[in-house]
């Protein structure tokens, strides 16, 4: 696992994972089947709740916790029926303990006929999060965005020199006497890229 600070100054970046990742976690009888996920939407973590209910349809819980966007500010714990606080906030505080969003994690339970209690099930429930996380890596993603620009073909280069300097994404274009193209780029790089942009005779901003 990387080891990446969530404390940047990077203000325009964020720490997430890089894939799904799983596991099994066993504490007297009862087995914690963990899954970390990166999600962008609350769309795909339905999606992703849905099938693993599907595929572990004879679990006794479902447990999770979810973060969305650069600052965290979209959350959720899900007890799943647990005693309140003992699955979904331990596995929450795991995430949050690692400074990370855009991510699903996810522990499913065999109940193995042995009680835990609730502070038993805290550890195990954090111990299942946390194994998850180890077990994945963490990278720094960078938060995007876009502009749509217009100029005449004679002025191509100029465009392509500031787009290979800044490592800009070409999203589409236009190729004609009047060239069209969309491009994407770290938002920290806005007030250093446009202006270059805007210099270029001929080229102006289209907005959406």
């Amino acid at each position: 696992m990387a080891n990446l600070s969530g404390n940047s100054d990077q203000f325009d970046s964020y720490l997430t994972i890089a894939a799904k990742s799983e596991g099994v976690y066993k504490d007297r009888g009862s087995r914690f089947l963990y899954f970390a996920i990166p999600v962008r939407s609350e769309e795909e973590i339905k999606a992703e709740l849905s099938a693993l209910r599907k595929t572990y349809f004879d679990a006794t819980h479902h447990c999770y916790a979810w973060i969305l966007g650069k600052e965290g500010a979209q959350f959720r714990a899900n007890d799943d029926g647990e005693p309140n606080h003992s699955a979904g906030d331990p596995i929450l505080g795991q995430i949050r303990s690692q400074h990370l969003t855009n991510i699903l994690v996810v522990v499913v339970r065999y109940f193995g006929g042995t009680k835990l209690g609730v502070s038993g099930l805290i550890q195990a429930y954090k111990t299942s999060a946390a194994l998850a996380l180890a077990e994945n890596q963490i990278i720094r993603e960078w938060v995007k965005t876009s502009i749509k620009i217009r100029f005449p073909y004679p002025a191509m280069n100029e465009v392509m020199k500031i787009v290979k300097a800044h490592d800009l994404e070409i999203i589409e274009q236009e190729m004609a006497l009047d060239c069209q193209m969309s491009l994407s780029f770290r938002a920290g790089l806005t007030e250093l890229v446009q202006p270059k942009l805007v210099e270029i005779d001929g080229l102006e901003l289209i907005s959406d």
